[in-house]
């Protein structure tokens, strides 16, 4: 059963994921999760950083990725950059709790390590690795971490982490894959703006052929929406 909220704006978006944030530190010793990249999560670390540094225990998170971009962790490309200049320079989390996918490496040598950070650090449930928490966005084109309609038979493979590649760009991605986020504990689908309305309208009325998008193929996500990416779903 999908849940669905939806926000006025990103800013009201951030703030609720921030109460949601706080209220699971406060319930447990540790919480792991993994972030996705994009406009949408940017403006999340942005309210965390300006509203919650103080007042989340950041030594009781643990931040992993759900996919990342094969490049170097200073590149302007990298989603760990963009978390590191709008959230990590700006909270007290220790280093030691940052897991970030090591993309300057091969893209063969990424997924080798990155598996492995993940079956060392996480703990195991239906034979997977499992996050307290899981960040998604989606594409305008309905994908999720870097699982894309294209390749979406990686979505059901048996690895933890896979090689994925845009579709036009052809740049090389690191990816989880469909049976370590659907194993997530909970699943947040941030989902913002007017270009991300008709994909959404598809999927979460269900219409034909709207199991061909990843983004689809999630269990039980809660889905959290501005008013501009929500307002085609009555259509």
């Amino acid at each position: 059963m999908n849940t669905t909220r939806v926000f006025s704006d990103k800013q009201m978006l951030a703030q609720h994921f921030g109460k949601v944030l706080l209220n699971r530190t406060q319930k447990s010793d540790k919480v792991t999760i993994a972030l996705s990249g994009g406009s949408t999560p940017k403006a999340i670390f942005d309210e965390l950083a300006a509203e919650y540094a103080n007042e989340i225990d950041w030594t009781k998170v643990f931040l992993f990725w759900g996919d990342e971009r094969c490049v170097p962790p200073t590149d302007t490309e990298s989603n760990y950059l963009m978390t590191k200049t709008h959230l990590l320079n700006k909270v007290t989390i220790p280093e030691a709790n940052v897991f970030r996918v090591k993309g300057e490496l091969s893209i063969d040598a990424a997924v080798e390590d990155y598996q492995k950070v993940l079956l060392a650090e996480l703990p195991q449930s239906n034979g997977l690795p499992q996050f307290d928490l899981m960040i998604l966005g989606m594409g305008d084109d309905g994908h999720t971490a870097s699982v894309f309609p294209y390749q979406i038979n990686l979505w059901d493979k048996p690895e933890v982490c896979v090689a994925a590649q845009h579709p036009e760009s052809k740049q090389n991605r690191v990816s989880l894959t469909g049976g370590v986020i659907n194993n997530a504990k909970e699943i947040f689908f941030l989902v913002t703006g007017s270009n991300k309305a008709d994909k959404l309208s598809e999927i979460l009325n269900k219409k034909e052929g709207y199991k061909q998008y990843p983004a689809a193929l999630v269990d039980k996500p809660t889905w959290l929406l501005d008013s501009a990416a929500a307002a085609k779903l009555q259509e």
